[in-house]
């Protein structure tokens, strides 16, 4: 079996690119796992999690959290899908107006709250307070293997979270690559979302292996973690944002645009001339501003 992975990974090697390592190559492997050991007696469904979360530990960034002014916070509650409690860690990124709207931050695979300090605090920056939370098996939270269906409970558990805190204020979901099938999902299941915003995202796992240059292999079957954004976005009713970075190398640009021509909500699509998967919040900051006022409404100063 040894002799079969190696033949594998020879004939589709993973890229070398750095950037590409962080999210192509966790889905490729997590895939090319599943295919070895599909007749091992391993786990594949737990191989793919593994790859396609890339859970991290905590990050240290404790002064630069207190430079920022982002605080810890802990959301609390019982899961249905395991039957056990849940602690999630979060930052909390407060805002001097009272009556600012409040959005939920949900980041992506292989990162944590504490890496989406930057990102959190340019979402800051066009009005909004700020509350990030890692999914159980990230940074400070319950320790687990994370799936699709637990990340999911993740989120409506924060928002539930930011209802109940700040039940008079606008409140928005937000989501970055992987976060943003999390959040199409968690906009599908509430009815008092204000607005949806997600970057660097896709319409499905499986038209993300389409892309790679071995997509002709037969693989969707071992799909488990499906994320379909594309089937889930038409039963969105809150306005939306799609934002992606025209030169993102991970999750092809046509893939955003793609779930923005399925979305059926008042909609916006921001291209990011030159961005990447990582920095569109920094190259398109001025087209988020204009983008956040045009199509939620919100006075930004």
């Amino acid at each position: 079996m040894r002799e079969h992975y190696f033949f594998i990974m020879k004939a589709y090697p993973l890229p070398h690119n750095s950037l590409q390592r962080r999210q192509p190559s966790w889905l490729l492997r997590g895939l090319v796992t599943a295919l070895v050991t599909l007749f091992s007696g391993a786990t594949f469904d737990s191989h793919q999690r593994r790859w396609i979360f890339q859970a991290v530990p905590p990050t240290d960034l404790s002064s630069a959290q207190e430079s920022m002014g982002l605080m810890d916070q802990w959301v609390e509650f019982d899961s249905l899908e395991t039957g056990q409690p849940v602690r999630l860690h979060g930052l909390w990124l407060s805002h001097p107006r009272p009556e600012a709207p409040v959005l939920l931050f949900l980041h992506g695979a292989n990162c944590d709250v504490r890496e989406s300090a930057q990102r959190m605090q340019r979402l800051h920056e066009l009005g909004f307070a700020v509350l990030a939370i890692d999914y159980r098996g990230f940074g400070q939270s319950t320790p687990a293997l994370p799936s699709e269906r637990m990340a999911c409970e993740d989120a409506r558990a924060a928002w539930q979270w930011l209802a109940q805190h700040h039940p008079k204020a606008r409140r928005y979901i937000y989501g970055h690559s992987l976060g943003g099938a999390i959040a199409v999902h968690l906009a599908t299941e509430v009815d008092d979302a204000a607005g949806l915003i997600v970057d660097g995202t896709f319409t499905s796992i499986r038209a993300v292996v389409g892309t790679f240059r071995w997509g002709w292999l037969p693989l969707s079957p071992l799909i488990t973690q499906h994320f379909d954004s594309a089937q889930r976005v038409t039963r969105v009713k809150a306005p939306m944002l799609v934002v992606h970075g025209s030169e993102d190398r991970l999750i092809r640009p046509e893939l955003g645009r793609q779930l923005f021509e399925c979305a059926t909500s008042p909609k916006r699509f921001v291209l990011v001339e030159g961005g990447s998967h990582h920095d569109t919040h920094e190259l398109g900051h001025l087209q988020y501003r204009e983008a956040v006022r045009e199509l939620f409404g919100l006075t930004i100063t």
